[in-house]
């Protein structure tokens, strides 16, 4: 009994021994792994310690990255604001260049249409300027035939109450005796209102002068008559009575240069009716014929302007 005793004591013994040493080698194997894991904590720790630095230093790069994004958002909202105001800008440039070219067209529009202007009235002023000294020229010759019209011919106009034609130099024994009529100018109606010497077709002349307003004619084919019957005359000064005259410078029909001469001149006929109305219609006004005296080119100037 005692061995068997001891036989399950030396059993136990063995299990005991055999249990010691697993859980021995268990122990170990636990001991290292804690060890391990210590180590391995240890390493993640450490790592975890270089992460966190490493996190810090993200952080502020994050912060200072932050910072640059609002600094270049900043810098970019600037420069979109001036890339607007420049856009605006560029627009308002723009329609003003437009407007500025409208304007130049109208104005190069205008600078047309005024160069157009000046060159028409530059060409109008040649052609005044021609017509001035070609109206000068006529009025020259016009004063030259009268000067020999009135010293050769001895044609006066006196005016009064009507207008007196005067005619010296018919009558070649007397060339100092007047021949004269009368004409007065009323309601645009002709009258005879004295005729010196008396013509018997004097009313037929009248009326066919109120007809055709003729005036040229009718002087010249008053003169013939008188040349037709000079003897008719009367050859003294002292006993005709003149109308209170004084003289005026009036355009004589110097077309009519000779007496068998049937050329009218249009120029002095119609300065010949002017100038004789205007003599009818200032009645009591004191004029008298004289030779026409030359005027200065000035005044000549002025006066065809005026006319």
């Amino acid at each position: 009994m005692e061995q068997s005793v001891r036989a399950k004591i030396s059993e136990l013994r063995n299990v005991c021994e055999r249990d010691i040493a697993i859980q021995q080698l268990r122990v170990d194997d636990f001991a290292n792994s804690f060890r391990n894991s210590l180590q391995l904590i240890k390493k993640r720790s450490e790592q975890t310690a270089e992460h966190q630095v490493n996190l810090g230093k993200l952080k502020a790069q994050l912060r200072e990255a932050e910072d640059n994004l609002v600094k270049a958002l900043s810098v970019k909202t600037r420069k979109e604001a001036k890339q607007m105001a420049l856009a605006d800008s560029i627009s308002i440039t723009k329609a003003k260049v437009e407007e500025l070219r409208r304007t130049m067209e109208v104005i190069k529009a205008r600078k047309d249409e005024y160069t157009a202007v000046v060159s028409k009235h530059l060409e109008e002023l040649v052609a005044s300027e021609e017509k001035i000294k070609q109206e000068i020229g006529c009025r020259d010759e016009i004063q030259v035939a009268l000067a020999w019209y009135n010293k050769v011919l001895g044609f006066q106009i006196e005016g009064g109450h009507g207008v007196k034609f005067a005619f010296t130099n018919i009558n070649k024994k007397f060339p100092t005796a007047e021949y004269s009529f009368t004409i007065h100018h009323a309601n645009d109606t002709y009258t005879l209102i004295d005729c010196n010497p008396c013509l018997d077709d004097m009313e037929e002349l009248v009326h066919e002068l109120n007809k055709t307003n003729d005036l040229f004619r009718l002087v010249r084919i008053m003169r013939e008559k008188f040349q037709e019957a000079p003897g008719l005359a009367s050859f003294s000064h002292n006993t005709h009575v003149h109308q209170d005259s004084t003289t005026i410078p009036l355009s004589a029909p110097v077309a009519s240069v000779s007496t068998d001469s049937r050329s009218d001149s249009p120029a002095l006929l119609g300065e010949s009716d002017k100038d004789f109305k205007k003599a009818s219609s200032e009645r009591g006004a004191k004029w008298r014929i004289s030779a026409p005296r030359r005027q200065s080119p000035r005044l000549r100037t002025r006066n065809a302007i005026e006319n």
